[in-house]
Formats: C-alpha cells, structure tokens, sequence
C-alpha cells in the first residue's frame, strides 16, 4: 500500500517511516515543510515531498502527486509551552492543516484511510474517578495544544459523518523515545544529564513538576500502533493507546540518574511549569487492544536507556 506521512521529519513521523519500511509492504512518502528529509537514514527510501499543509494551494499538490492509499496525518505543533506562548499560530497549524487536507481529498476525489493523531491531552483535567480514561470520557482540554487536538478530532469526525471521509482517531498517551526534542519532559532531562557527563554544564538539573504522573509508551510502540490501526481499525473510531500504567516524572528521572556515571543535583526550574496541569492520567486502552491485539513491548527502562544514549551520541557529535 501507499502510505503518505505528514509531518514525516517530527519525532513519531520519523520512526513511523522506519516501521512501515521495515515490514516491506509499503510504498512510503513523507511530507514536512522543511527543504529536506530530517533523517539521513531514510534518503532515497521514501519520497520527499516539502510543502506546507496550511497554504491549501500545496496541500493540494502533495497530495495529487501521491495519491495515497493510506494518510498518517501527524504534522502539526506539539508543545504546550509553545502552544501556551503562542495559541494562534498552534491553532492555525494544527486545525487548518487538517481541514486543507480534507478539502483536498475531496477536492481530488480520493478516498485514503486516514489515521489522525488525536492526543490524550483532549480529556484535559480528568476527576480521579474517571480514571483510567476511556474515548468515553469527557473532553475537557486545559491548554491551548490540547483545543487544537480537540478541534482535530472532532473535525476527524464530523468529516466522516458528513462527507464520508475515512477517518480513524488514534489518541496516543505520552510517548518517548531517541529523536524527541528537549521541549519534551525525557528528553529534556536526558540532554542535560548527558552535557554534564561531558562536563559541558555543572552538576545541577533543572526540573519542572516531578509529582505529575502520566501514561508513558515507547515511540517505537506507537509506531506500530499507527500500522495496526489502518489494517484493523474501524473507520470512524476513536482509540486510545497507551500502556495502562502511571509513571510519576520523578520515577524517569529516577531511571535516568541511576544510568548516569556522574553524580547530579535537582534544581526547580519555574520557567518549566505548566500554567495549568492534571495531576494523573492513565490510559485504558481495551478497545485498541481488542481491534488490533496492539500491546507495548518495550519497558520503559529500555525506552530511557536508549533515549540517554541517543543525546549522549548527539553531545559526543559537537565536542
């Protein structure tokens, strides 16, 4: 099958075009505003395309020149710091790439299966009582990126009630892995704790709210998830995935110390504390598992071994 995947150079895009082109049974493009593909382990393996999904005009374009059986959609504006500083611009990506896309199909008269990625951060501030969450539970988003992934979902929706687009809503819980940027939680610690081993910061890490806990799964897990729900996924469905389990950000950092070879202080940093927080998510994830058999595979541990030594191999790069 023909995959097309927007925002291929993000984090998830990346490892999604790895997947599909390591089970052999697909023909992979991708799609990112940047002049070039992010990752130089996919040249000449996937067909590039450079356009911006929020001029409809090139929205347009891709899209006839692919002809794609299947859209992972997953391009759009994914930090909430960012989308807090700035809710305009993250609305205006996320919602109006999404319906461009839409238009264009109908435009062309395709008809892909179409994969959104919805989030979990759509339920927004969950009671105790409603935990884990269900695709039952209540939209209630408490920062500007999460509206925005509400409005996709629900335009994901409305678009295959009224013009039969084939939508399928994937909301994915926390997700981390090698590649994510430092605007992310893991990441973040991960990068610093690698700079001081290479003597590159002093010995203190600066942190925002370790007492949040969160449903967290391996990148590569979600990868194949997004695989599982275009071959079995119901079209019109909306699905949560995640591991089922919540995992405080103090116990990561925790993992993440106890791999370093150096001895590191903790500091508050406020400047990473989010205006408004939810003090506990966890995924209940039953009606993926029972359409797709999806379950993750990779512990946590192993997640954050490997994320430390992709920034240890990104500091090493710049000495």
């Amino acid at each position: 099958m023909r995959a097309l995947i927007t925002g291929i150079n993000g984090f998830v895009g990346g490892h999604l075009a790895e997947h599909l082109l390591a089970t052999g049974a697909w023909d992979v493009a991708g799609l990112a505003r940047q002049p070039t593909l992010a990752f130089g382990a996919l040249d000449g393996r996937v067909t590039y395309i450079a356009a911006d999904l929020n001029d409809r005009d090139q929205a347009l374009m891709a899209l006839a020149s692919v002809r794609p059986d299947v859209i992972f959609h997953l391009a759009g504006q994914s930090n909430v710091p960012r989308a807090f500083a700035d809710p305009h611009t993250t609305a205006q990506t996320n919602i109006g790439a999404q319906l461009n896309l839409f238009l264009s199909v109908l435009q062309l008269r395709l008809d892909p299966l179409m994969i959104i990625a919805s989030s979990n951060e759509i339920y927004g501030m969950v009671r105790p009582e409603e935990l884990p969450l269900t695709e039952e539970t209540p939209l209630r988003p408490v920062n500007p990126y999460a509206v925005s992934k509400a409005a996709q979902d629900l335009f994901a929706y409305q678009y295959y009630i009224s013009h039969q687009l084939r939508t399928i809503r994937l909301r994915p819980f926390n997700h981390i892995g090698p590649r994510q940027t430092e605007a992310f939680v893991v990441p973040a610690f991960a990068a610093q704790i690698a700079r001081i081993e290479a003597g590159l910061q002093p010995p203190t890490l600066r942190v925002g709210n370790l007492a949040a806990e969160r449903d967290f799964s391996d990148v590569r897990d979600i990868a194949r998830a997004y695989e599982l729900a275009a071959l079995y996924g119901e079209v019109g469905a909306a699905y949560n995935v995640g591991s089922e389990q919540a995992v405080s950000v103090r116990r990561l950092l925790e993992i993440l110390l106890a791999f370093s070879t150096h001895d590191v202080q903790i500091e508050p940093d406020p400047s990473r504390m989010r205006p408004s927080d939810v003090p506990r998510v966890v995924c209940n994830a039953s009606r993926f598992r029972a359409a797709t058999g999806w379950k993750p595979l990779i512990p946590l541990e192993q997640t954050l071994f490997d994320t430390l030594e992709y920034w240890r191999s990104r500091i090493q790069e710049i000495l």
